[in-house]
């Protein structure tokens, strides 16, 4: 499926760091917070962090922390629990997309990364544009909570030779909240994507609304995340194995079982395919179809709506 963003040029200011790879703007995205530490709050508001109820407050910092923790071997245990298979769902849901200029006479596209942290779907989209579209135009924002993830992220861009700096670079970096976007101008998005990141937002609606505000008229939100297996035998299967053998594998690789007990947790809380589409809908996108795709039995699924 191609789809085709609404677009004109990107006026959108570079936001670049002085020595670092983004610029600190966790002072305004999580102001209730004072070290570590959130603000007192007469009832305070609680949701889910895997398996425990937390303060809406807390949940930001908890997810910081597992992200910081498995950072450095984040692709490598990816390759591990999921033999490998994340790679196809990726560049299935790259080749959906189809991301860059179809014709001399359209505008490269402006396309953010949303929790794209090491880049993996980034770097997918430049390939794609240049390589299938001939498009070496088309420009990705990778924005992400977490600092580490995204140092991974530009380590990657380096070695394979991209520049990151300056207004024309094809891939930067920027630490933002993914449910405010404060730095990102509405309608100034052509394709926003995130790939398993949304379920670990502590206001999902939150977060699509902000995606709305963001894109074009005519823009594409793509979300691939995991979802609810359809097949009751496999789902019996795949839950075993994600309770009994990916925290297992996390303590093994990257010596952490606890993060990866949260993200198998983080999975089961996630809504169903229809109940997400729904969520999406409400935002004010526009679904095709049902509003998302099954892959592997549904295992993940990939979910998109317009803004019209």
């Amino acid at each position: 499926m191609s789809i085709r963003c609404a677009g004109r040029r990107l006026g959108l200011k570079h936001i670049q760091p002085r020595g670092s790879i983004g610029p600190r703007l966790f002072s305004s995205s999580i102001s209730r917070f004072q070290d570590g530490k959130p603000a007192a709050a007469a009832e305070e508001r609680t949701t889910h962090f895997g398996f425990q109820n937390v303060a809406e407050s807390l949940k930001e910092s908890k997810v910081r922390d597992v992200f910081n923790s498995v950072a450095k071997n984040y692709d490598t245990m990816n390759d591990a629990m999921s033999f490998g298979i994340h790679r196809l769902w990726k560049d299935q849901f790259v080749q959906q997309l189809n991301p860059g200029k179809k014709s001399i006479f359209s505008e490269p596209m402006t396309i953010l990364d949303l929790a794209g942290g090491t880049g993996d779907i980034a770097f997918r989209m430049l390939d794609h544009a240049r390589t299938v579209n001939g498009d070496p135009e088309t420009r990705v924002k990778v924005v992400d909570i977490n600092e580490e993830m995204l140092r991974e992220g530009m380590k990657r861009a380096h070695s394979l030779g991209y520049r990151t700096e300056g207004e024309d670079a094809p891939i930067s970096f920027l630490v933002q909240n993914g449910e405010t976007l404060e730095a990102i101008p509405d309608n100034s998005i052509d394709l926003l994507t995130i790939a398993f990141g949304i379920r670990n937002f502590t206001d999902k609606e939150k977060a699509l609304a902000t995606a709305y505000r963001v894109l074009k008229k005519g823009g594409v939100f793509a979300c691939l995340e995991f979802s609810k297996v359809n097949n009751f035998v496999l789902d019996q299967i795949y839950q075993r194995y994600s309770f009994s053998v990916i925290p297992m594998m996390g303590q093994l690789i990257a010596g952490d079982r606890d993060s990866y007990q949260y993200l198998v947790e983080s999975i089961v809380k996630f809504p169903s395919q229809k109940d997400f589409a729904r969520m999406i809908q409400d935002a004010g996108f526009q679904l095709a179809g049902k509003g998302w795709q099954d892959l592997t039995f549904g295992v993940a699924a990939i979910h998109t709506g317009v803004k019209l």
